[in-house]
């Protein structure tokens, strides 16, 4: 073997070193003695031998293992076997451990032969294992590694085996069980007595074997006095405790009967118990607490699990269970209590589970109850922020602990189901004594309390998210704790009320403003009932309490909340309106474009939500349309004056880095002057309220930017966007007349890009306008297409991915675009297109329909064809030569498109395109009849090779009903591409 080839694996920077030593290593796989060189390379190099190229020899042989061992002759296998021996001999024999990567690379070899050769050929291959123990550590560690090898190939649930090798693998476990489990386990034993003071990491190994062996074992093997009181005095050892209790762990979550696994399991926590295990209090070894966690969870989902399997009739044992159950609270408490937020989230299953149990039951005990409660209290108590936590900067430590509030907040909501009435009472006693004293409580307590009362809106249920009137109870009224609509109702508001007029709003932790204005939008039906509450609360959104607070995470989200709650409450407000429009002048101010290191009040998103709550109030008001009109103005006047400023700028501009700022602030105010139009509703249109030329002005004037032609794309993106909305807003007779000069504005420079993001409006003005729309997009049909044609034929760099995907979303953009003028009465435009062209677009259409790798564009292809079908597939009804057309190209897409190895018909959106294809196919049938069907037999089917028994079953398919030939063609195509 020339192993200095190999080195070049490892220089990935010099490509041609690099690339032989790729070569080579694919030789030594593929030769019929590549794995003899690497076995004899391995026996002879011994411990010296380079540790990568012993890695790359394993890989060889490994390979060999995997493809073509099981096949090789007794005399091959033979000698692959005693270079295995020889290799592992070598290392058991090691002064020093081998790298751990080239023991796991061997006990994965040793296993991939095991499962071929056991119990057949190599039926003492636990023997010969069990055999090299006595050579010492090095020869344990790796017994174990090929234990765990070994539970991978033959056991691990995880890994999806054929029938063939389930078969084989139950064979292995069941010669095993018979011949060689005793050996094994009484090997751990000894293992777990031997090293258990001189070498802990292979101790910590064989809990893992035990713990990975012990699904499918007898368990009386393993749960026995001498194992069990080893494994808990593990539990006391520092450096073997952690791996000892997983596999306790493990083998208490043995499947068996629920009563022997109720049994097992309480032998195990009186032993436990008695050992003083279970007192985590005064142990601060967090990681080891986490295990200890985890086992306790185990013992507690289980036992639940257990209670679960057994029969109702079985009360006796049913009620031993529970009691099991009961008897382990008190440690879920204790670990779900714990400081450490890993350590309590390990017990989550228990609690939950535990809770589900008592709602099963339908009955709760005094105690039960208590328990219930003092869990409510430590999910409360858990749930505030640590005083590490960092609010201006959060990490991963952050990102965890909102994780793992979210999780504490299903237990809180699983309580929350099972017992409202204690929840509420106890969540209002919190909430009212944190709030009447919030000035000088912690900000983690006054934080918890809000919160505490913004989820009591999630899990208390109420109709249509009124949590201050609705129906007479909250939960299942045959079970206890059945709330009251009174009893709820009446909390709900007293903390609404106290929340509200506390003071709290004021309070300067980013943290609680953020609370309490969530709180606020969330329960905005609390100021229906109580609308004198109402300036208090818009003037903490509008003073330094929310938009103008100087934490800018708070006015970014205070801003948003805002247009929440005016659109829920507007027409409680309306009153409010000349004032609120006062104190927002300065935040709808658009910044300067070059305002320097001086940031705005609120970021241009922010300020979106700001002028479409603006915009409401305006709307929403009881006043004539005049007055609206001119409110209207008011508010988007300085934007527009400011606009028609930028543009002068932008016209003069020479800087590309100030053009592109321009640019940007002129797109942003096009983006405030179409959020705006959201104000309006199918009750306050635009033209009732009197504001049609106002956005009509308004689009002329975005327009005139784009003609500066400076940054189009910028701009573009922006006048689109408001062209959106007015095509929701405005009537036809509104609208039209400004379409020809926004189209030729915006196709100016028609890059794929700009088609692309183009398509979208024309079809959405298309899908509403329809005929009213036919004259304009007969102007525009044929130099829009063949623009796009223009740019899809542009020739591009082959490694462009970003530019194909460009590409390619103009074609589908493009078909959607055929499809909507097809689908929506204007094919009169296409009727009345040049002849070339017109042959240019359909076979456009075909290609689109067989060629193009996109389900989806394919599907509109063929909807495409088969709505052209429908209005010309009688004769003299179409364009001319349509006919033909049909049977030269239309036909034989619906063929040979799902013939395409890119078509896969295992995917659901290509199924759709099938489904449209047959469709189409059979939308032919209903316009040309026979003719069809003859031309099918005659022509286009026995060109296929197809027999003339499936020709005939194909045409009698094809005139049966729609469902039924869909269903025949996806087995038709599967067959013909199998």
């Amino acid at each position: 073997m020339e192993a200095h080839l190999l080195q070049g694996l490892w220089a990935p920077d010099n490509h041609q070193q690099h690339a032989q030593a790729l070569e080579y290593l694919q030789q030594l796989r593929e030769s019929t003695d590549g794995w003899q060189l690497c076995g004899a390379t391995l026996t002879s190099g011994g411990p010296q031998l380079d540790d990568k190229v012993k890695f790359v020899c394993l890989q060889v042989m490994e390979h060999y293992a995997r493809n073509r061992y099981a096949s090789a002759t007794p005399e091959q296998q033979t000698l692959f076997r005693q270079h295995l021996s020889q290799w592992m001999t070598t290392l058991c024999m090691l002064t020093e451990p081998e790298k751990v990567f080239i023991q796991n690379k061997t006990a994965q070899l040793m296993s991939l032969v095991f499962v071929v050769d056991y119990p057949t050929r190599w039926p003492s291959f636990i023997t010969d294992l069990l055999s090299t123990l006595n050579m010492g550590p090095h020869a344990v560690q790796l017994y174990l590694r090929i234990l765990l090898a070994i539970d991978t190939e033959v056991v691990d649930r995880e890994i999806i085996h054929t029938q063939a090798e389930s078969e084989r693998n139950t064979h292995i476990k069941d010669t095993m069980r018979e011949h060689c489990v005793l050996d094994l386990t009484n090997s751990w034993y000894d293992i777990l007595v031997k090293y258990e003071k001189s070498h802990p990491e292979l101790v910590c190994h064989c809990h893992n074997v035990i713990g990975a062996y012990i699904s499918w074992i007898d368990i009386s093997l393993i749960a026995n006095d001498r194992f069990v009181c080893k494994l808990v005095d593990h539990l006391k050892e520092p450096l073997l405790r952690e791996a000892a209790a997983d596999c306790i762990h493990e083998i208490i979550t043995k499947g068996m009967d629920p009563v022997t696994k109720a049994q097992l399991i309480e032998s195990f926590v009186n032993v436990l118990d008695q050992a003083g295990v279970l007192k985590p209090v005064d142990d601060d070894d967090s990681d080891f607490l986490v295990k200890l966690a985890r086992l306790i969870n185990g013992i507690g989902v289980q036992l639940i699990l257990s209670w679960q399997k057994l029969d109702k009739k079985e009360s006796e044992k049913r009620e031993m269970v529970r009691q099991a159950v009961e008897n382990k609270v008190t440690l879920l408490l204790t670990f779900m209590a714990s400081d450490y937020d890993d350590i309590s989230a390990a017990v989550f299953d228990f609690a939950r589970d535990y809770i589900q149990l008592i709602k099963q039951t339908g009955e709760m005990t005094a105690v039960e109850k208590g328990l219930l409660e003092n869990m409510l209290y430590v999910v409360i108590s858990k749930s505030k922020y640590d005083e590490s936590y960092n609010f201006t900067q959060a990490g991963e430590d952050e990102a965890m602990f909102d994780e793992y509030r979210k999780k504490l907040k299903v237990v809180f909501d699983n309580l929350a189901a099972l017992i409202p009435e204690l929840v509420l009472q106890v969540s209002k006693e919190y909430v009212v004594t944190t709030l009447n004293r919030w000035q000088s409580s912690p900000y983690e307590d006054v934080e918890a309390a809000v919160s505490l009362m913004y989820n009591l809106g999630e899990a208390l249920p109420a109709s249509h998210g009124n949590h201050f009137s609705g129906p007479s109870q909250v939960g299942d009224p045959f079970q206890v704790g059945a709330l009251s609509a009174f009893v709820k109702t009446s909390t709900m508001q007293e903390m609404m009320q106290l929340l509200v007029s506390s003071g709290v709003s004021g309070h300067t932790h980013p943290a609680v403003s953020l609370q309490f204005f969530e709180c606020v939008a969330r329960y905005e039906k609390f100021f229906t009932c109580e609308p004198q509450f109402i300036p208090t609360i818009l003037a903490a959104f509008l003073d330094t309490r929310g938009m103008r607070n100087p934490n800018p995470r708070v006015r970014s989200r205070t801003s948003y909340l805002f247009s929440r709650v005016v659109r829920c409450l507007k027409s409680h407000i309306v009153g409010y309106t000349d004032d609120i429009l006062s104190q927002l002048t300065d935040l709808l101010v658009l910044a300067p474009p070059d305002n320097g290191q001086i940031p705005p009040m609120l970021t241009p998103d922010d300020q979106l939500y700001v002028f479409e709550a603006a915009a409401m109030l305006i709307i929403a008001g009881n006043t004539e349309a005049g007055r609206k009109e001119g409110l209207m103005r008011n508010l988007l006047s300085p934007v527009f004056t400011k606009v028609s400023c930028l543009a002068e700028r932008l016209a003069r501009e020479q800087d590309p880095i100030n053009q592109m700022n321009i640019a940007k602030s002129i797109c942003h105010a096009t983006a405030v002057t179409a959020r705006t139009s959201k104000a309006f509703s199918n009750q306050n249109t635009i033209q009732a309220c009197g504001c049609v030329q106002l956005y009509l002005d308004a689009l002329q004037l975005f327009i005139n930017c784009l003609n500066v032609g400076v940054e189009r794309e910028v701009v573009g993106a922006g006048v689109r966007q408001l062209m959106h909305r007015l095509v929701v807003c405005l009537d036809g007779e509104s609208l039209l007349p400004l379409l020809p000069p926004a189209s030729q504005a915006l196709l100016h420079t028609p890059s794929p890009a700009v088609l692309t993001d183009y398509l979208p409006l024309i079809n959405q003005i298309i899908a509403k306008f329809q005929k009213e729309i036919s004259p304009f997009v007969q102007t525009i049909f044929v130099p829009l297409v063949s623009a796009i044609f223009t740019a899809v034929s542009e020739p591009i760099e082959e490694n462009d991915e970003e530019e194909q995907r460009t590409r390619r979303l103009l074609q589908r953009s493009y078909y959607l675009f055929i499809t909507t003028i097809v689908s929506n009465h204007l094919l009169s435009i296409m009727a009345a297109l040049d002849s070339s062209i017109l042959q240019q677009v359909l076979m456009s259409v075909v290609q689109g329909a067989v060629e193009f790798p996109d389900p989806v564009a394919q599907k509109n292809c063929f909807v495409i064809l088969r709505r052209l079908t429908e209005a010309w597939g009688v004769k003299d009804s179409g364009p001319p030569g349509f006919i033909e057309f049909l049977y030269t190209q239309v036909v034989p897409a619906c063929f040979l498109a799902p013939l395409k190895t890119t078509f896969d018909l295992n995917d659901a959106q290509t199924i759709l395109a099938l489904q449209e294809s047959a469709t189409c196919l059979q939308t032919i049938y209903k316009k040309r009849g026979d003719e069809l069907i003859t031309y099918l037999r005659s022509q286009y089917l026995p060109k296929m090779d197809l027999s003339p028994d499936l020709v005939n079953e194909y045409c009698q398919a094809l005139t049966s009903d729609a469902k039924v030939f869909r269903n025949y063609s996806k087995i038709f195509f599967q067959r013909a591409k199998s």
